[in-house]
């Protein structure tokens, strides 16, 4: 659960700013607030998006979100926990291709396909077949019949999205958390993967076990806190070497999936569950890896990258210089020429790489191996 924050936590900001956003959240919320069926039933004919988001989608102003906004989708996919079919959402590529594997790119935790509202462009430029999922009980999937979103379902749900659409090896993309769900897939579904990358990976916490203990309705406080602008606005700053002049527009992107009216339902119920806890299955990664980390990660210590290259049986490590904690947002390019580099290069013959792109972990301190920005 977050810690609360008391109002010396928020970042700093001109009071005229604050006032502004104030103003701009009211008006946003007025828009989205649920009536009845909630987001899913409203008409958004003049704004392009589809119906089922939020009606303060019509409220950013960042356009590279307004037009991944207008891509996204709902698909069926039929799971053993659901008597009915989940409405899933993502962001298909605009043509599937038969050569080269797709990628598939995940998202943090409590966000959303809007995530990659910078790097995916890039990588369908590159050529690339791309596509962005919402991890269920996140994002913008239908859960009007609450299904259950522990770790288990998680998985599951994905396999099927997977094996109903993209069926073929992927290459899985995962950002910070969304790293642990990827190997958790990975482990559980190797012949659904052919290589891994993961951003700023968060896979060292044994997820949230205190609140496996505590009452419901503790467990609700703590994601009515989540939900908050106060932790959303901190949350923003950390994330973030250097505060974007977009701040404002960022905090209503990245809560903008909070507004339906599942969306505390389904949180609830992944952190009650225990979340995940990939300690144990990081040796058991079979696949070329790639990970990414941004220099100046003011959330998931760089310690960690290095532990994780150590552990991962075939992993290389780059780093983005001046970058926060989530470099496909922060320098997009950036993190789309590294993953194109990883998925051109020979990973299998290490022994041509020049001596300034080090990944043989024979020749690496154990505590701090080589990296490659």
């Amino acid at each position: 659960m977050p810690p609360l924050l008391t109002s010396s936590s928020v970042p700093a900001l001109p009071l005229a700013a604050w006032s502004r956003y104030r103003l701009r959240v009211a008006a946003s919320n007025a828009a989205s607030a649920p009536d009845g069926a909630g987001a899913t039933a409203r008409c958004t004919s003049t704004g392009g998006f589809p119906s089922f988001l939020p009606g303060a989608v019509e409220r950013i102003r960042d356009g590279a979100a307004i037009r991944l906004a207008k891509r996204i989708e709902r698909v069926p996919v039929q799971t053993s926990f659901s008597g009915s079919a989940i409405s899933s959402s993502c962001v298909r590529p605009l043509k599937q291709q038969q050569d080269g594997d797709p990628v598939v790119l995940l998202h943090g935790f409590d966000s959303s396909v809007l995530e990659w509202r910078y790097t995916y462009p890039l990588l369908e430029e590159a050529g690339l077949e791309a596509w962005a999922v919402d991890i269920l009980g996140w994002g913008f999937s239908d859960l009007e019949t609450r299904p259950p979103c522990d770790v288990a379902s998680k998985r599951e749900h994905f396999y099927q999205f997977w094996k109903s659409y993209i069926k073929r090896p992927m290459v899985l993309v995962g950002p910070s958390l969304g790293a642990a769900v990827a190997i958790d897939f990975s482990v559980n579904y190797p012949e659904a993967v052919s290589k891994l990358i993961f951003i700023g990976a968060s896979v060292y916490s044994e997820g949230p076990k205190d609140m496996t203990r505590m009452p419901k309705f503790v467990s609700y406080a703590g994601v009515f806190i989540l939900k908050s602008l106060p932790l959303r606005f901190l949350a923003t700053r950390l994330a973030f070497k250097k505060t974007p002049n977009e701040f404002f527009d960022w905090v209503q992107i990245g809560r903008l999936h909070c507004l339906l009216p599942w969306w505390e339902d389904a949180t609830v119920d992944f952190m009650i569950r225990g979340g995940y806890n990939v300690i144990n299955q990081i040796k058991q990664v079979k696949h070329k890896c790639l990970i990414l980390w941004g220099e100046d990660d003011g959330i998931i210590s760089s310690k960690l990258a290095y532990r994780l290259h150590q552990e991962l049986p075939d992993a290389i490590l780059r780093q983005v210089r001046q970058c926060g904690h989530i470099p496909h947002v922060e320098k997009p390019r950036e993190a789309a020429k590294h993953v194109l580099e990883f998925l051109a290069r020979n990973t299998s013959d290490k022994s041509d790489q020049s001596p300034s792109e080090p990944s043989d972990k024979s020749d690496q301190s154990p505590s701090e191996p080589s990296v490659v920005v």
